[in-house]
Order: C-alpha cells, then sequence, then structure tokens
C-alpha cells in the first residue's frame, strides 16, 4: 500500500528488495491532491443521488385538472371583456387597477 507524505513530498512503498521511494514537486503533489478530492466528491455525490432516487416517490400531476390552489379567483378589481363578437361567451378578465410601487 502506498502512503503519500506531504511534508517530504514523497512516495514510500514496498518493493521487492527494499523500499521504492518517489519524489515529486509540490505543485505535482498539489495535482494529484485535488484529482483525488474531485475523484472522491464526484463517487459520494454519485451514491447521495442514488439513495435519494430510491427513497424518494416521483408523483406526476395532472395538468388537465385544475386545482383550488391553481384556479383563477376573479377580485372586485377585474372587468370581464369579451373576445369574440360572434360569441358572448368568449370572455377573459383583466385588471382595473394599476399595481402599486
Amino acid at each position: 500500500m502506498a502512503i503519500p507524505n506531504y511534508t517530504y513530498l514523497k512516495l514510500k512503498m514496498l518493493g521487492p528488495n527494499d523500499i521504492i521511494t518517489v519524489g515529486s514537486t509540490f505543485s505535482h503533489a498539489y495535482t494529484c491532491d485535488r484529482e483525488h478530492y474531485e475523484l472522491t466528491t464526484t463517487i459520494i455525490n454519485s451514491t447521495e443521488l442514488l439513495e435519494l432516487r430510491n427513497s424518494v416517490t416521483l408523483v406526476v400531476p395532472d395538468y388537465n385538472r385544475p386545482t383550488s390552489s391553481s384556479a383563477f379567483h376573479p377580485t372586485e378589481e377585474t372587468k370581464a371583456v369579451g373576445i369574440d363578437p360572434t360569441d358572448p361567451t368568449k370572455m377573459v378578465r383583466i385588471g382595473t387597477k394599476r399595481p402599486t410601487k
């Protein structure tokens, strides 16, 4: 098993005859550290994402059915305006008050 030693920027591991020591620069050690951090973060995040997907129940709303929370409730500040002169049932409601700033 290789154990990095950042104090001396040396990597020491057992070899066939003796201990193998590999030296490096600080910038190389930092780059390797960064790559391992990003790899570890990616692995942990993907594991947590799978756990979340398994624990969450997906609910797809029925968009064709109006709900009470999304239904339009006209107020006193609206006015009905006809949009089709040939069909008096086709109307829209517009606001009659300007918004306050």
